[in-house]
């Protein structure tokens, strides 16, 4: 009896709150994370790290962070300063390459000779091949670069100086992220902070492919209000692009607060809205699948500074982590997110957040 009034309750809780039964499971079941306050290990060299902007997984599980030493202020790289303001401390390189204890394994980056480094770094994505590539949108940031592992130069599409439109097939406009399909050799491009729209290149010559705004639809450079989710076009910035196993590709809409799905030839299928009163910011701005069966996303919010756990299919909400906040296990502006083949969530925060986290995942 005492279990039968047990049950009864729990029925007519879940009916008070709208749930099905089928829902509640799949909450129950949804995955959750827990921070891990002693990621990564402290860095060697007197090193400090600017505003992180960038972060991904690759196949050895290594995590890749690309951060804007430039961002550094006098005080966080006294070091530096001559005379010398305090012991602490230097900027680091660019790119680091940690392992999943945390260690820091390689650090490279910055000018070099035959290609231009963006001056103010951008997004970081790591081909299944184990090449590099990252982008900038400083105002004159219109390239993204590959390189090696080892920090080798080998490709750029691109160039510094002004952007041609959202309808040039040569030159970018401040893009914020990459991705490559490796069965095509094509790199799709989240372009950008200036331009609007999805473009496509050949991943190892840098040929234009093909490219589409919103919809499917030409792009326009036309100036519409940010923060709609029934926009007809991209707002900037277009944030991420990601490619599913599905060959669906998922675009992050930042300031309108929506994901656009397309197939790979950009003919447009669903979208999906979240928390769409955000203002700011915008409240899409990367998201990752967060299983090995990507029946879960992971959307990170810089402006809510929270990451959503998003059934992939349906886009229904089933949790979330974070807060608005310095501790850890807190955001401020939460930037790029990542997933290594554990499950283990990897965070980068920019402006004064200046700092990479990571979340076990804790069933």
């Amino acid at each position: 009896m005492v279990a039968f009034i047990r049950f009864s309750l729990f029925t007519l809780a879940l009916a008070m709150v709208g749930l099905t039964a089928a829902q509640t499971q799949m909450i129950t079941k949804a995955p959750q994370y827990k921070v891990d306050p002693y990621w990564p290990k402290p860095l060697p060299n007197n090193w400090i790290l600017g505003q992180v902007s960038g972060v991904a997984t690759d196949a050895n599980d290594h995590i890749w962070i690309i951060h804007r030493p430039l961002t550094t202020t006098d005080d966080e790289k006294g070091a530096t300063l001559t005379p010398k303001r305090s012991k602490c401390c230097i900027p680091a390189p660019p790119v680091l390459e940690f392992d999943k204890q945390g260690n820091l394994l390689h650090a490279w980056g910055g000018p070099g000779i035959g290609y231009e480094w963006p001056k103010n770094e951008h997004g970081i994505y790591i081909d299944p091949t184990g090449n590099v590539w990252l982008g900038g949108n400083d105002v004159t940031d219109h390239m993204i670069l590959k390189f090696t592992p080892q920090g080798k130069f080998l490709l750029q599409i691109g160039s510094s100086g002004k952007s041609l439109g959202s309808n040039n097939g040569t030159q970018l406009g401040r893009p914020a992220h990459m991705n490559v399909d490796p069965i095509a050799n094509e790199v799709y491009v989240a372009d950008g902070y200036l331009n609007k729209r999805v473009i496509v290149f050949d991943s190892n010559t840098g040929a234009y492919k093909r490219h589409w705004g919103a919809y499917g639809n030409i792009p326009s450079d036309e100036k519409l209000p940010d923060f709609n989710p029934n926009s007809p076009q991209f707002a900037n910035p277009v944030h991420c692009v990601r490619l599913m196993k599905d060959n669906t590709l998922f675009v992050c809409d930042r300031a309108n607060n929506r994901i656009q799905v397309f197939e790979k030839t950009g003919k447009f299928i669903r979208e999906m809205a979240f928390e769409p009163e955000t203002k700011g910011s915008g409240s899409v701005w990367d998201l990752i699948p967060a299983d090995a069966s990507q029946k879960y996303i992971l959307i990170a919010d810089g402006t809510n500074n929270e990451v959503r756990v998003i059934v992939r299919e349906t886009g229904q909400q089933v949790g979330s982590f974070g807060r608005s906040g310095r501790n850890a296990g807190d955001f401020h502006w939460v930037h790029n997110i990542a997933v290594d083949s554990d499950g283990s969530v990897y965070t980068t925060e920019v402006d004064t957040g200046k700092r990479a986290q990571r979340f076990i995942k804790s069933k």
